[in-house]
């Protein structure tokens, strides 16, 4: 019979690959609503404000992500 594993493994893997979900999240997010900004593609541009604001949002994820995946490398 095994023996339960460690903890501590789980508790570094788990930030790690929330922070990972997030940056693709974010990157996926800017892709999608700066091409619609850019070109009127997927959305067809119905709101500038709602393109610029998702955009502002992704942005501010990455960050978030990136800054929570160094802190926690």
């Amino acid at each position: 019979m095994s023996g339960p594993r460690n903890p501590a493994s789980k508790a570094v893997f788990m930030p790690k690959a929330l922070s990972i979900i997030g940056m693709v999240v974010a990157a996926l997010l800017l892709l999608v609503f700066g091409l619609d900004l850019a070109i009127e593609f997927p959305f067809h541009r119905v709101d500038i404000y709602i393109d610029i604001g998702m955009i502002i949002g992704a942005i501010a994820l990455a960050y978030m992500s990136w800054s929570t995946y160094r802190e926690v490398k």
